[in-house]
């Protein structure tokens, strides 16, 4: 019998390292041991910080083509492993096949859209800018900001990995990755990938652990960008890291979104959208439209509805016949999920409805069945607290401007998704909601030629899109004697 393998603790470009600390890699469908992640040392994240403020210069002076090159070829290594990467996803995470398969088309499609940018020279040239002296000219360029930290969170391994990595490397930095240690498998599969196409060392490296390694890669006085996904929470503790050393930052953190349901919207469309919007990945998306707005007039139709496909939707491991949901990501998370939804119920909510735990689910698995609440109370922390879990509340609004109102009453700003057959009104409802993004009748469809970010609470910045490059690069300006 093969022993369980220990992820290594670092990887500074194709050299491994191990430590003496680890914790165990678990399946989240069955509770299997999958492997240890071992931690990085003090030294360890000093050595792979060290690689890439060495691999820096050469890699920021390498042509946007070159790096393009290098874009498509990871992209390529990831199709050709696509099956294997798939299996791997529904293992540790549970992941239904779908959802699966999603992920590994959102990893290509995100690095070849970078490997594009990199390819049409645009977003690198040095433009002129107009003086108002004719004896003088000036321009302004785009540069590498330097050695950036990437810490992505358990809930889509590789594919947050992919969104931070992929423009980052297009920009010319160089990067030190800390995936979760709950999801690390995922990680390490892409970077022996990665190792495969030839990079040169120090380009991409990696530090493995929980919350103290990445504590200590963020405060690091050798990075000089954080790109960090995961909990408002832990965001606010990375900001005040990055602050020591004035680190550039990107932070895409929770959300408690909405679904809105105008009067005139489709019914149909309504269920299917609330249950994608709520129930995907277990409801562990920062983006969860957990918080369901209809209008009164339509609310016990939809109720209705949406409880009959409620009851009718089963968690269950990825194999298992007829399962839309799989796991959540620990015994941990599950526990947290439950006492929220019981200080819910304690504070006045109400069960409309709930699907079930398919019985091929192995005891050991973190599964839970999908719920509907409506609540007495807006403060209920059901309806105020980012659920992370597959739970959703609704609720019913009087007026277009009521549902505005409500979707705006949170201190998060990430996403909302409308639904209406009024032209007008979708337009009026995309300016007045509070959101980086917003859905109008469409699915939550994520491409990367459209940023990915939130106001408020739910972050600073913005991933995917040009402006998803810009956050790798400084803006630079000069100005020279002599004529345009």
């Amino acid at each position: 019998m093969s022993a369980t393998p220990h992820l290594p603790s670092a990887r500074l470009g194709r050299k491994h390292y191990q430590s003496d600390t680890h914790t165990p890699v678990l399946s989240a469908c069955d509770g299997a041991l999958l492997a240890y992640q071992d931690w990085a040392t003090a030294e360890q994240i000093d050595a792979a910080v060290a690689a890439a403020r060495t691999a820096a210069p050469a890699w920021r002076a390498t042509a946007p083509t070159q790096r393009a090159a290098w874009l498509r070829a990871i992209a390529q290594q990831v199709r050709g492993e696509h099956a294997v990467l798939i299996a791997l996803q529904m293992r540790v995470n549970g992941k239904p096949r779908l959802e699966a398969e999603l992920d590994l088309d959102d990893v290509v499609a995100c690095l070849i859209y970078y490997a594009g940018l990199c390819e049409s020279g645009e977003a690198f040239a040095t433009e002129a800018v107009t003086l108002p002296r004719a004896d003088l000219r000036g321009q302004k360029r785009w540069e590498a900001v330097g050695v950036a930290a990437l810490v992505v969170p358990w809930n889509f391994p590789m594919v947050t990995t992919a969104w931070k990595l992929a423009p980052a490397l297009a920009a010319g930095c160089t990067v030190v990755l800390k995936p979760s240690e709950l999801t690390a498998p995922a990680e390490h599969a892409l970077l022996d990938l990665i190792e495969r196409v030839g990079l040169p060392d120090g380009v991409v490296n990696l530090v493995g652990g929980g919350a103290a390694v990445g504590g200590a890669l963020v405060a690091h006085p050798g990075v000089d960008k954080v790109s960090f996904t995961g909990s408002t929470a832990v965001g606010r503790q990375v900001m005040r890291a990055a602050a020591e050393h004035f680190k550039r930052l990107t932070l895409e953190l929770g959300g408690k979104s909405a679904l809105i349901v105008r009067e005139d919207a489709d019914l149909a469309q309504a269920v299917e959208l609330a249950l994608a919007g709520a129930f995907t990945n277990a409801g562990q998306m920062c983006s969860a439209t957990s918080r369901i707005l209809v209008h009164q007039h339509r609310y016990a139709e939809l109720v209705t509805a949406l409880s009959a496909a409620i009851g009718a939707l089963q968690a269950g491991p990825p194999e298992a016949e007829g399962c839309a949901l799989g796991p959540l990501i620990s015994a941990a998370q599950r526990e947290r999920v439950q006492a929220l939804v019981k200080r819910g119920r304690a504070a006045g909510a109400t069960r409309l409805a709930s699907g079930r735990v398919h019985n091929a689910a192995d005891a050991a698995g973190c599964f839970m069945a999908p719920e509907l609440y409506t609540l007495t109370d807006s403060d209920n922390p059901l309806w105020q607290e980012e659920i992370f879990g597959p739970v959703a509340c609704v609720q019913a609004c009087a007026s277009d401007g009521d549902l505005i109102a409500a979707a705006n009453a949170t201190p998060y700003g990430l996403v909302a998704t409308v639904l209406t057959r009024d032209a007008t009104a979708a337009a009026h409802f995309e300016r007045e909601l509070r959101a980086g993004l917003v859905w109008v009748n469409t699915p939550q469809l994520i491409f990367p030629q459209v940023c990915w970010g939130g106001l408020g609470a739910s972050g600073i910045g913005r991933e995917l899109g040009l402006e998803g490059l810009r956050a790798y690069q400084e803006l630079r300006h000069a100005v020279f004697e002599g004529p345009a």
